[in-house]
């Protein structure tokens, strides 16, 4: 039977701990778990660990290593740069973001994005982050960063990518996203526009940078459908022994 699994900070792992929060709430009156069971803490920096359950309080668990492991990190690594917009599920794609392995997820301020890019976004996102991590058993947390200075700050931080990709509705004479481009080794930026669409300015400007401009297919989709299309499609391709499979 699988564990039950938790998030511990980095700067909080010991060989003997106190558990607390939110956490340790969930497992003592949630789950109820007793002394001598056993449970899975993940830091979101590749390490995991079984520890078994010595002592509980009303509102903490004493827990002790058993086991502990590093996991190596990705090779292929993806970045998904994604507009903001108010009517973007955010807490829906971040989920997806963790357990599709996303590297990192740069919310930016388009030029026609609903509403303001908040100062507090990427804090806002870790709960979800960590629900995510949770239920699949990824050890990595994408780092997530809030890119205010709209696409000048985007191409600024995308320029030391090995590629930089450019999913666009409007586009009918360009090739489709493939394995052969999507999931290899190295840094791959993604960037997806808000719902509004990108303007002429963010064209030109990513154009300039080099972005490869790519189609997902004939459909027009909601921003949070083509973010995970795309970690969907590079997880698969990193997995492929042959990306022309």
């Amino acid at each position: 039977m699988s564990l039950h699994r938790f998030y511990l900070p980095p700067d909080q792992w010991a060989h003997d701990l106190w558990l607390e929060g939110q956490e340790a709430r969930h497992l003592v009156q949630v789950l109820r778990l007793a002394p001598g069971e056993e449970v899975l803490l993940l830091d979101g920096r590749g390490r995991s660990g079984r520890f078994a359950i010595a002592e509980t309080g009303k509102k903490k668990a004493r827990l002790v290593l058993l086991e502990e492991q590093t996991a190596p990190a990705p090779q292929s690594r993806a970045i998904m740069a994604l507009a903001f917009s108010k009517a973007v599920r955010r807490g829906f794609f971040m989920e997806k973001a963790v357990e599709l392995g996303a590297h990192a997820v740069w919310l930016w301020q388009g030029d026609h994005s609903q509403g303001k890019l908040p100062a507090d976004a990427a804090e806002a996102c870790r709960g979800q982050l960590i629900a995510g991590a949770k239920q699949c058993g990824n050890p990595w947390l994408p780092q997530v960063e809030a890119l205010t200075g709209g696409v000048d700050e985007l191409v600024r931080r995308a320029a030391a990518a090995d590629r930089r990709i450019l999913p666009w509705e409007m586009q009918d004479t360009v090739s489709m996203l493939t394995p052969r481009l999507a999931g290899r080794p190295g840094t791959t930026v993604y960037v997806i526009g808000p719902e509004g669409g990108f303007s002429r300015r963010e064209l030109d400007s990513l154009r300039a940078a080099q972005f490869t401009f790519v189609s997902l297919g004939a459909r027009v989709l909601r921003c949070e459908t083509a973010a995970t299309l795309c970690l969907g499609l590079h997880w698969w391709a990193s997995h492929l022994t042959d990306p022309a499979d």
